[in-house]
């Protein structure tokens, strides 16, 4: 005899074998024992939920000859010929292949017949959603006013597809995600008919694999025994056979990471995939293992040793993988993981449909160790940290003159710098100002100031507002962002400094700032030109 695949050898038989799904089998058995069955439903939900199995069961369970509380009997002949898929009774029709308005006409035609056999003629559409406008149309009218011996029972993964028109006429069922533990629980169940040892942590990785579905769940069993044919199943077997990482490889390659160590974290990935791991699998799971540790950073007690029993369900960790987790979670800040996390499901967006899954895998981890690359705004901390790091290490942080270079670069103590000292020191060395220096600033900056500049700043040097930071600089405070960009680059701000240089004598230094959101000048800074004018005793005038 072939052999039968796990998926299809352990599909449920009766309503008490279909487990999580306990709302929906319960509702169904009721309106069995009652005598309140409907014309109409409609299963919705994910795939490997139970949706055709529960459906086959409906089927048997409405013609069974001696049905046992609300459920086919399995030993009656109505029974075994629907089982065996020989019964006239039960019609089975794929939507994806069949949806064409002719499919659903046969159909039309074939309901005016009673069923020569049982109490009602069953249709189980599958993929419904897929029906063409027309085929919607045409099963309407049989939806809205069948014979009292048809029942629908439709079945659909995207419910969002189906016309409202359909969805009215039928009672919706929506089947939930299988739960881990209850995936667990019954291929344990299934291995002990098959006669096979396994680890409860390999188990526990296939459920998790599996998504909430039962028939990927035992898709993925049948290809781990296969594989390790008459041995025992253990996790790293498992492992091996999906082409998963053990989530001690993260832990090790998060740590490289976090010490900016790209040569490392190429080379362990480059190890990976030699060992045959699967890309998108690596990518997949590396971002469940940054949310659990965003988890733990966020939610729990960091200060006890054990977990509680709800977020061990979240987590879907053991003891020892907890307290492994809380370690490394003590590593990273929330930030910088939200920014991983970020980045890693963008690459998992795109590496599915990408031809250099390698190539986009490691720019990923690159961007993780070098923040600099990003000029996303979640960097800017992690980018600040570095330099913190960098300083507390005794860098030294050189500021080249503006018309240069607006970088921060980092040298050594004691590194010489070879270049020219006339490329870095001014032309000409002008005295420190002062405040009475800045006053005469704000004195001409309006009538003088303005109309020397380029034309493009002339608006926004107008509108802005003028303020003292520390050290005498002049601040220059635009209304919003837009005008401080324009102003602030290397070259119109140095045509500022210049300007005044050329004006007063002296060197002043500026700095471009511009109002936060939702808030006002006078929150943030002192307005030097009101001052000036209440001590003085006249206005200064703003043109528009």
């Amino acid at each position: 005899m072939s052999y039968t695949a796990l998926y299809r050898k352990f599909r449920p038989t009766t309503f008490e074998e279909v487990k999580g799904q306990e709302h929906i089998v319960t509702t169904l058995q009721n309106q069995i024992k009652a005598n309140r069955i409907g014309h109409a439903y409609l299963f919705c939900g994910t795939r490997g939920t139970g949706k055709t199995s529960v459906a086959k069961i409906l089927a048997k369970a409405v013609n069974c000859l001696q049905p046992e509380a609300g459920n086919p009997c399995g030993r009656c002949a109505m029974c075994q010929n629907i089982a065996g898929g020989a019964s006239m009774n039960v019609v089975e029709i794929d939507a994806a292949s069949n949806n064409g308005v002719d499919n659903i006409r046969d159909i039309r035609e074939e309901v005016n017949y009673r069923p020569g056999e049982g109490r009602f003629k069953v249709y189980i559409i599958d993929e419904v959603h897929m029906l063409s406008a027309g085929a919607y149309n045409a099963l309407l009218k049989t939806l809205e006013e069948p014979p009292e011996y048809v029942i629908f029972i439709l079945a659909t993964t995207e419910v969002h597809r189906i016309p409202v028109t359909i969805l009215s006429r039928c009672q919706q069922y929506d089947f939930k995600r299988i739960t881990v533990d209850t995936l667990v629980k019954r291929i344990y169940e299934f291995l002990a008919i098959e006669q096979v040892e396994a680890e409860e942590k390999g188990i526990r990785y296939i459920a998790k694999v599996a998504d909430g579905s039962f028939r990927d769940a035992l898709s993925l069993l049948d290809q781990c025994i296969a594989f390790h044919m008459g041995q025992v199943l253990t996790y790293n077997k498992v492992l091996e056979v999906l082409g998963a990482v053990d989530t001690d490889v993260f832990g090790e390659l998060l740590r490289h990471t976090l010490n900016r160590n790209v040569g490392e974290v190429l080379r362990r990935l480059d190890d990976l995939i030699m060992e045959g791991r699967e890309l998108s699998q690596i990518v997949q799971d590396f971002t469940w293992y940054l949310r659990n540790l965003l988890l733990i950073k966020t939610s729990v007690n960091m200060e006890g040793d054990t977990v509680s029993s709800a977020m061990e369900e979240v987590l879907d960790l053991s003891t020892e993988s907890w307290l492994q987790r809380k370690e490394e979670a003590q590593m990273i800040a929330v930030d910088v993981l939200l920014r991983y996390i970020r980045i890693f499901s963008e690459v998992a967006g795109r590496i599915r449909y990408s031809s250099q899954k390698r190539v986009l895998l490691e720019v990923a981890f690159i961007k993780l160790c070098v923040p600099e690359m990003e000029t996303h705004q979640d960097t800017l901390l992690e980018r600040i940290r570095t330099l913190e790091e960098k300083v507390a290490q005794g860098v030294q942080v050189m500021h080249l003159p503006p018309g240069k270079t607006d970088d921060v670069r980092a040298s050594s103590p004691g590194e010489e710098n070879a270049k020219d000292a006339s490329m870095t020191s001014p032309p000409k060395s002008l005295p420190a100002a002062i405040p009475e220096d800045i006053q005469e600033v704000v004195k001409i900056f309006r009538q003088v100031i303005v109309h020397k500049i380029s034309p493009i700043m002339y608006k926004p040097l107008n509108k802005a507002r003028l303020s003292l930071g520390e050290g005498n600089r002049l601040q220059i405070v635009m209304e919003n962002a837009t005008d401080a960009e324009i102003v602030k680059t290397p070259g119109r701000k140095s045509e500022v400094e210049r300007i005044i240089q050329e004006q007063i004598g002296k060197q002043v230094e500026i700095e471009i700032r511009c109002t936060e959101e939702e808030r006002i000048f006078e929150d943030s800074y002192v307005d030097i030109e009101k001052i000036m004018a209440k001590e003085i005793k006249m206005e200064i005038t703003r043109e528009d």
